[in-house]
């Protein structure tokens, strides 16, 4: 079982806005368990909808919400479906309220195989939320595991005077499956003030140097096309991501499409302070974080890249 102190992540609630509390200024307050299952005014939908406004409470990661509700080609639908961009990974996400049950596993399970058939370019995780997962269930879901990569998390609620904390704590977390990586997600529109608000004025400067280099370098006719998942690139109102930014805190994460991952990696490590993110080289993606003032330190490279990636586009 994983260490409560690394996994649970809390999350106050006053009139459904959460406030930042500093730790020096916190103190002792006695708790009360509050079960949602049957709560009148803290039900499913609410948990649902808390949930996708703040996904990072869950403990998966940077994760972004792909869709809530999401039909399922054999009747029901899946709670919530969050994308980690940065890994391509995407979580299945099932919420219960109180115990979990054997339709609870079979449906996440379910729901989990029809997402991984129909977009097998991500790693899937099937992740079930319940507030009770007993010693039972644990056991039978950790008989999938390895072949099926189940994450178990247990949701808490407490009364903490006139506020509701919702602690998750990962009782079961998954063997990984490689799969490969590719994009997708043009139908996710943003815009520049989004990624401005997910990253920083540092790393969005980082991002605009890299379009001007593929503007004089590559093609003028090139334009960053915002979307939630990624920037890309539009060329005659038309989608070509032959390179994806990602604008973090304090780089950005470059992607960019080769037919011969493997060679432009070891180039890229030649050159000692771009390291190559590890990666499944058949998805034909080479990833690397760039920081602040690199893009002119390596431009020669970049432009090699760039310019390699796009001819393959077009070719």
């Amino acid at each position: 079982m994983a260490d409560s102190a690394q996994c649970a992540r809390l999350l106050v609630y006053d009139y459904f806005q959460s406030e930042a509390i500093v730790a020096e200024q916190l103190q002792y307050v006695k708790s009360a368990k509050v079960w949602l299952k049957g709560h009148p005014q803290y039900h499913e939908a609410w948990l649902r909808d808390v949930i996708a406004a703040d996904p990072t409470i869950l403990g998966l990661g940077d994760i972004v919400l792909k869709d809530k509700e999401r039909m399922q080609p054999k009747a029901g639908r899946l709670d919530l479906l969050f994308e980690d961009p940065e890994n391509n990974r995407r979580y299945e996400v099932e919420l219960m309220l109180g115990r979990v049950d054997e339709s609870h596993i079979i449906r996440s399970i379910e729901y989990w195989d029809n997402e991984r058939k129909r977009y097998p370019q991500y790693e899937h995780y099937a992740v079930i939320v319940a507030e009770e997962i007993t010693s039972r269930f644990l056991n039978l879901i950790s008989l999938f595991n390895g072949s099926i990569p189940i994450i178990a998390l247990q949701l808490n609620a407490l009364a903490v005077e006139d506020r509701l904390v919702l602690n998750f704590t990962r009782v079961l977390d998954a063997v990984t499956l490689g799969v490969d990586q590719e994009s997708e997600g043009e139908s996710a529109p943003a815009d520049r003030a989004y990624w401005q608000n997910r990253g920083s004025d540092l790393s969005m400067r980082i991002a605009d140097d890299i379009i001007r280099l593929i503007h004089g370098k590559v093609n003028p006719d090139l334009k960053p096309n915002y979307t939630k998942f990624y920037i890309g690139l539009t060329q005659g109102n038309r989608p070509n991501n032959f390179v994806t930014l990602r604008p973090r805190k304090k780089s950005c994460l470059v992607g960019i499409r080769l037919s011969d991952v493997d060679q432009y990696r070891a180039k890229l490590q030649s050159e000692g302070s771009l390291e190559p993110l590890p990666g499944n080289s058949e998805g034909g993606w080479l990833r690397f974080h760039l920081s602040e003032g690199q893009v002119k330190e390596f431009e020669s490279l970049l432009t090699e890249l760039l310019q390699k990636s796009y001819e393959e586009s077009i070719s």
